[in-house]
Formats: C-alpha cells, structure tokens, sequence
C-alpha cells in the first residue's frame, strides 16, 4: 500500500469539479485528477492527472491505485436533446462501475455527485427534503431518472459493503466556470446585455463553493448511504436578472416571457441553434424543469449534520461575474 494515498476526483475538469480540486489542494490535500476531454479548469494546478473513462473498469482499477477517497462528478446533463443511450451509460452505469471499482479496491469513502433532479419534484405546494421519493414514472426526463437510477446503483454497492454517501445540490453557479454551463451562459449573457428575454420562472440557485463545502463535510461527517440535499435560495430569473444588472452595470432584458410562450418557441429556437452551431439555452426539456421547479427545498439535514450553509446569492452572482471579467470572458 503507498504511503501517500489520493483523492481522486472524477470529472475534475468541471465547474464543480475544478472549484473541488483547488479547494482540496488549499487544504494540503494529494489530488488525482480523473479528466475526459477538457482540462482548462486544471491549467497550472499541481495535480497528478490521469485519463479515465468511467465505462471502461480497467482504466477505472488503475486510476484507483493508492486512492483513499473519490468524489465521483462525472454526469451528462440532459437537456438539449442528448443521445438517451449515452445519458443511461454514463449517468447510470457510470456510478455503477465507480461504486464497484471503489469497494474492490478498498476505497476508505467515496462522494457521489447527484442533483436536485434525482427526487420527484411535484407536489410544489409540499417542502422538499430527502424523504422525498425518487423522479419516475410516466413523462419523467431523461436526466432525472438517470439521476436516481445512479443513485440507486450507489446504494446498491453500499449494501455489500462500500462506504459512500450521495450529495444532491441545487442549480449551480460561481467561479471557475471555464466552458461556461448552461446556467453560467445564461449569467454571462445577462451581463453582457445579450440576453433577449427572460422566462417567468425561477430556480433554486447555490454557490459552488458552498456546494464543495458541503461535499468535504460530508467526506469528513456524512453518514454511511445517506444522501444530502444543498440548496441555496429560490430567485426568480426576473430575479437573477436585476441581481446581475447591479454587478455588471448592464440592463436585464425588459421581456419576459411566460413559460408557455417559452415553450411554443423553444422548438423553432433549437432547431436555429442546430443551423448557426450555437447552443440553445432555452429546450423543451428546459423549460419542463422550469415547469416543476420546486421552490422550497430544505437542506436542514445537511445544516444540521455536515454544518453546510448556503451565501446570498448577491454574493455569489458578484463573484462569479467578476471571475468572468478577470478570465476575459465578459
């Protein structure tokens, strides 16, 4: 066994995964970075990287090596019309292989990424905590239910033996958003005044680094199979959009569409995108999340057991546009 063991992050190269890496290293912590494609948000990181593909065990097992602990982050999230058979594999038979490579290998804890989005949402008019059931049924996105089906794999290794446990933030925003995401985009083209309308909706929006928090509090106290919402706060986008007028000086968009206008045009919006090579921030399946965003969603387990506490969204809009300017992107 090696002196020194890893953490090995898989999908480090992410939004979250890259705030996740450099706050490991801040804490003195040896990362193994796991990256597919991408590694912008790793350049000029001290981290040993590896190449992994979390549907091929042998790179898995090897990657593995002299690791105590793995976050595991890599996921596909589906909105705009993914390949449903690469959603399942990697959203489901990802978590599967991970879970399986972690307790062959003896792995001390692994922390598995999951959503919001692996609970049913409706009804709204009830709070949402952990003791909600499962997304199924009839109608159920794609992303959703691969969500709670990796969920399930997770739990399912747990059983015979693994020590793991499951955090579920809520929509993400913040710095170090290299790519950007699609909820990044949607910040950074508020800012730059780009944005031609909003919908008349709203989500539960947090922090990065508060879900990071989260997720090495839950390394350190989580218990063993249990899953931890993150929240932040639920804002409208009327909302985000006066919040982000007051950090970059721009104008929201003074339209604001209801959702099911939103929806008539999201069809004829995407297949425009499919024609110019931009990336449609408005999908059907977009705006069906928007449909069943659930606005009061408790993260008192997670308060009250990892110590997680979500900033003012103020703050966290502030910060990531200013991340934006100084990384020349707005």
């Amino acid at each position: 066994m090696p002196l020194h063991l890893s953490v090995l992050v898989i999908g480090a190269a992410g939004h979250v995964g890259g705030n996740l890496v450099r706050s490991l290293l801040a804490a003195g912590r040896k990362v193994r970075a796991a990256v597919f494609r991408d590694e912008r948000a790793l350049a000029g990181l001290g981290v040993e990287r590896v190449k992994l593909d979390v549907l091929d065990p042998a790179s898995l097992a090897a990657a593995l090596r002299g690791t105590e602990v793995v976050y595991h982050l890599a996921a596909i999230i589906a909105i705009a019309g993914e390949p449903e058979r690469r959603v399942e594999d990697v959203n489901v038979r990802g978590p599967r292989n991970v879970a399986q490579a972690c307790l062959a290998a003896g792995v001390r804890r692994l922390v598995h990424f999951s959503s919001i989005h692996a609970f049913q949402q409706l009804p709204l008019d009830q709070p949402l905590d952990e003791t909600r059931g499962p997304a199924a049924g009839p109608g159920t996105l794609t992303y959703d239910r691969t969500k709670a089906a990796g969920e399930r794999e997770i739990l399912a290794v747990v059983a015979c033996g693994l020590d793991a446990v499951i955090v579920n933030p809520t929509a993400i925003l913040g710095p170090h958003d290299y790519k950007p995401g699609p909820l990044g985009e949607v910040l950074l083209r508020l800012g730059l005044g780009t944005m031609p309308a909003l919908v008349e909706a709203g989500f539960d929006f947090v922090d990065v680094r508060d879900v990071v928090a989260g997720a090495l509090a839950a390394e350190e106290r989580g218990r063993r199979g249990e899953r931890y919402l993150l929240p932040g706060r639920f804002a409208t986008f009327r909302e985000l959009g006066q919040i982000v007028a007051a950090a970059s000086g721009r104008r929201p968009p003074r339209l604001v569409s209801p959702l099911w206008l939103a929806r008539v045009g999201a069809p004829f919006l995407g297949a425009w995108c499919t024609i110019t090579g931009g990336r449609p921030l408005y999908t059907s399946d977009s705006l069906r999340i928007l449909r069943q965003s659930h606005p009061d969603i408790r993260g008192d387990k997670a308060a009250r057991e990892l110590g997680f506490r979500a900033r003012p969204l103020g703050e966290t809009v502030r910060d990531t546009w200013a991340w934006f300017r100084a990384a020349g992107m707005a």
